[in-house]
Formats: structure tokens, sequence, C-alpha cells
């Protein structure tokens, strides 16, 4: 059994965008490429997005791959094994703060990390670990979706309730998927009642 040395060179990588853009296709991609590659890996996401199913990472066009649901970060700290090379964590966004630090931690042991999630929420502000975690990734790649409105590279997310924007005084987190969110670009985003909008926008 090889054991990797941390001078061989761990890693954080970071797929973010907003909803629609392709971040898990992306991550199993390379979950996928690891695997033909007979590394080993360890693929996590959150307990509470079990949209799909519980046990699997899930794109939304149906794209697959097995993982582990955890309630927080320290649990992926804790079922890392030591043998393991490649460390996938799916919707990073709806973690503690404390992600940051484990996934600098199995990078700095020379495991390749591989991280995804929203970066901004949909008030279009900075979401949970993920800015910090920005920072800290060796890799970021920022993806786009397309705006439902107009067309253009959307790099927002859009809370509907009932059809219309959400309100900036709603909840943070509420998981869903079309039936609740659209992609949308910078000038057709809407968030009612954010403040520092001039009068009369949304």
């Amino acid at each position: 059994m090889k054991i990797r040395n941390r001078h061989e060179g761990g890693s954080i990588e970071l797929i973010c965008g907003s909803m629609f853009c392709g971040k898990t296709e992306e991550l199993i991609r390379r979950a996928r490429r690891a695997v033909i590659a007979k590394q080993k890996v360890q693929v996590f996401k959150p307990a509470l997005d079990d949209r799909y199913a519980v046990e699997k990472l899930a794109s939304h066009t149906g794209v697959s791959f097995d993982a582990v649901s955890v309630d927080d970060a320290s649990e992926i700290a804790r079922l890392v094994e030591p043998d393991t090379e490649v460390v996938i964590i799916d919707e990073v966004q709806f973690f503690d703060e404390c992600l940051t630090d484990v996934c600098d931690a199995l990078a700095d042991a020379g495991k390749r990390v591989i991280v995804a999630g929203l970066d901004n929420d949909f008030r279009g502000e900075p979401f949970g670990p993920v800015p910090s975690l920005m920072a800290q990734a060796d890799i970021v790649d920022k993806l786009h979706a397309i705006c439902v409105v107009c067309g253009a590279p959307a790099t927002r997310t859009q809370r509907l309730l009932d059809g219309r924007p959400a309100s900036y005084d709603d909840p943070i987190i509420m998981v869903g998927a079309s039936e609740v969110y659209e992609a949308r670009c910078r000038r057709c985003h809407e968030v009612p009642g954010k403040p520092g909008r001039p009068q009369g926008e949304s």
C-alpha cells in the first residue's frame, strides 16, 4: 500500500457558482477520473441535502456518484481513512465554518481535496464557508449557468415563493431545485427589501 507524504503535494480545488451551473456534474467528473486513475476516493455530502438520494451525489440532470451523508465538518475529519488520496465534498455552503480548517488539514496531509458549492445565497451574498474556502483553495473554478430571463451568463440564484422573488428577510437555507430556484444574471436577479437598494428597486 502506497503512503502519500506531504511533500507529494496535497491541494484544495473549489468548484463554485450559482445553481444549475454544473457544479455537481463537474465534481462527479473529477471523482470518476480519480477512480480511473486507481486512486482511493471518499465522497461526502451534507445530510441536509436529501433532494435526490441520501447516499449519492446527484446532479439536476441525473448524474450520480456514491457518497456518505454527514452532519458536520468534524465528521468528515473522523471518517477520512489514512490511505484515501482524494476527498470530495459537495454542497459545502451547508457546512459550518470549520470546514475550511478540515480541508486545510487534509490538504496538508497530502490529500487532494475537491469541494463544490454555491458561492452566493439567494440574496446574492457570500454563503457559509465558501468565501474562506475560496481564499484557501489552490484552484478555484467559477462556473456560470444561463439566466432564464434574458439568456446572459448567470452568476446568481433566484429564489421564488409562489412564483414571486423571495424577500431579503426570508430564511437563508431552503433546500429545493427548479420548483423553487432559477439561475439569473446580476441584472435580472431580484431581492425585494435588500438593504442599500434605491427606493423602487427590488
